[in-house]
């Protein structure tokens, strides 16, 4: 019998522009080797090691009983909605509506969905670099012009709103801010977010406030843009359940913003997903509403690693590292190994077992880095440790 005829895969143009999110190929490689039968510590996802807190996970049983197993608003629950603007009221000193608010599966379609509303092809968007890689991945996706700020380690990393000054121009329509950032773990102190603010001024330039980590800054309060008079209804809010609660695996995410853009970005969650599975939206309403002390303690948890991890780090020969001022990421300089940071992190994989990202993995300006995410146990840290320093000690 005749095999079928297959035509050549034709793809659309804007497929080759789309970029990853390199921690998931890496985690795809090093769950390979372990089913090889290697020993491999997972310093390269970016998600908490923690459990979900059990009253809400227990809040999920009960509504999947109580039947929330079906469709709801695309928007997300009105519950829900309403529990995140008094939320979002609460924790940032502003005045939130529910019908600002848009819940999605995630934090990305917040990202992505801002971008494919507001950016035409050509307009520019800046963000920061070394920043999340999806950033620059949508913006060249639609067709948009992604300008990069570089974050400089002198700084600790937090933008230089000098340098952002040149950057604007009458092609610019985005700014994108992320405060704790990956993968550096650095803050925007909140005379710098002003400063932003004033750069924009009267134009009509939106900001995307990536505050997913806001909840992991380790000393003072995070400050979003929102806050500066005039900002808020020119800022789309993007936070959600995954870093704060350990909920990554239950894709909730969320995005605060004026009313008028929220009714656009629906238009797009029902094009693409409908709606957010209801029974985690009512996990989400006792994520808000129940005992917080939980993100407390693995924030407590995280600046401990973090401190350990980068004490270790620093003893080591080629390896110079910051302390990390918020969420759960070191991020060595590794200039002095005379390696670059591709190399370096494939060889740290395959050599010794530890997994990490490439600081290339976040941008161009992430060359002479490499991302190591501290959830994980102590007693792992430590190994990872012991691992490193006799690698460089027999290839250095």
């Amino acid at each position: 019998m005749a095999q079928p005829f297959q035509h050549e895969l034709r793809l659309a143009d804007r497929m080759a522009r789309l970029g990853t999110e390199t921690a998931f190929e890496v985690l795809s490689k090093a769950k390979a080797l372990e089913r090889q039968g290697k020993s491999i510590i997972h310093l390269e996802i970016g998600e908490p090691d923690f459990a979900t807190p059990s009253n809400i996970v227990e809040a999920a049983v009960d509504a999947l009983r109580n039947g929330w197993t079906h469709y709801g608003p695309s928007a997300g629950l009105p519950e829900l909605r309403e529990t995140i603007a008094e939320y979002v009221s609460r924790t940032r000193g502003i005045t939130v509506t529910p019908d600002e608010v848009v819940v999605v599966p995630g934090g990305k379609p917040i990202m992505f969905f801002t971008i494919l509303a507001l950016i035409n092809e050509g307009d520019e968007v800046i963000y920061p670099n070394p920043g999340f890689p999806i950033y620059e991945s949508m913006i060249n996706y639609i067709g948009g012009k992604a300008v990069p700020i570089q974050l400089h380690e002198s700084r600790d990393f937090a933008m230089n709103v000098d340098e952002l000054a040149p950057l604007i121009n009458n092609r610019t329509r985005l700014i994108i801010l992320n405060s704790p950032q990956n993968p550096t773990g650095g803050i925007l102190p909140r005379q710098d977010i002003e400063r932003v603010a004033d750069l924009i001024g009267d134009r009509n330039i939106m900001v995307l406030s990536d505050e997913i980590y806001s909840r992991l800054q380790f000393a003072g309060e995070p400050f979003s843009i929102t806050q500066v008079p005039g900002m808020k209804q020119r800022t789309i809010i993007l936070d959600g359940f995954s870093k704060t609660y350990a909920m990554t695996g239950w894709r909730m995410g969320y995005g605060v913003m004026r009313a008028d853009l929220a009714t656009q970005i629906t238009r797009l969650m029902t094009n693409s997903n409908s709606c957010t599975a209801s029974f985690t939206q009512i996990a989400g309403i006792e994520a808000l509403r129940g005992d917080q002390s939980p993100v407390g303690k693995m924030c407590a948890e995280f600046q401990r690693r973090s401190q350990m991890f980068v004490a270790g780090l620093n003893s080591i020969k080629g390896f110079s590292c910051r302390m990390p001022k918020g969420a759960f990421y070191v991020f060595p300089n590794i200039t002095g190994t005379g390696w670059q940071s591709k190399p370096l992190a494939d060889a740290l994989l395959e050599q010794t077992g530890v997994a990490a990202l490439s600081g290339t993995s976040f941008g161009q300006f992430g060359e002479g880095y490499v991302r190591f995410s501290v959830a994980n146990s102590m007693e792992n840290l430590e190994i990872a440790l012991e691992r490193i320093d006799r690698w460089t000690k027999e290839n250095l």
